[in-house]
């Protein structure tokens, strides 16, 4: 799963073959289809393990940041990550840019990551009174865009330090909070 994520990352669901994939962890293709009967299957499993350990992390961020101000300042290191990784994209913002081309199942746990990101983005915006109601939504839902297309831009120009430019272009707009700024509470 972790050599099948990797090669998904850097190169898409249409990246993904078995022949590859089985050369990379050392066995022959054909023992993948012991464990998955089509790419469908391997994908849509890629993808769920993916946004699965996509919601630990951002559970672990709320935890260890204590403040939901905090944990939205660390949200884009999620996706800095990938980058750090080999210039990789997000695995599922990859999978996005080929909806037309995956199959059910995969587009499925694929929009279950970007779910997963917008309820938590939603979640702390509200808990850091940065957004109410319908705003924080529609809020993070932007936040989720801005960040995954900073990760493309930066990919696409193999310059991780332009990610961090754009997100504190961000910052400074007023999208993602700074640390520091004060909810509409206090």
């Amino acid at each position: 799963m972790t050599a099948a994520t990797r090669i998904a990352q850097a190169h898409g669901y249409g990246g993904l073959n078995f022949r590859d994939l089985a050369a990379d962890v050392g066995i022959k293709a054909p023992s993948i289809y012991h464990h998955f009967a089509s790419k469908a299957d391997l994908g849509a499993a890629v993808a769920k393990r993916y946004w699965e350990d996509t919601a630990a992390d951002l559970e672990r961020i709320s935890k260890d940041a204590g403040d939901p101000r905090r944990a939205l300042n660390e949200y884009p290191n999620i996706f800095r990550r990938s980058l750090e990784n080999g210039n990789r994209l997000c695995l599922c913002s990859f999978m996005s840019a080929e909806h037309d081309d995956l199959p059910t199942e995969v587009q499925k746990e694929v929009q279950a990551f970007a779910d997963v990101n917008v309820a938590w983005l939603s979640r702390a915006l509200r808990a850091s009174g940065l957004a109410v109601g319908k705003e924080s939504e529609i809020r993070a839902r932007s936040i989720f865009a801005a960040v995954a297309g900073a990760q493309l831009m930066a990919r696409s120009r193999v310059d991780i330090e332009l990610f961090d430019r754009l997100i504190d272009g961000y910052r400074a707009a007023g999208l993602l909070p700074d640390a520091k700024v004060k909810s509409r509470r206090t």
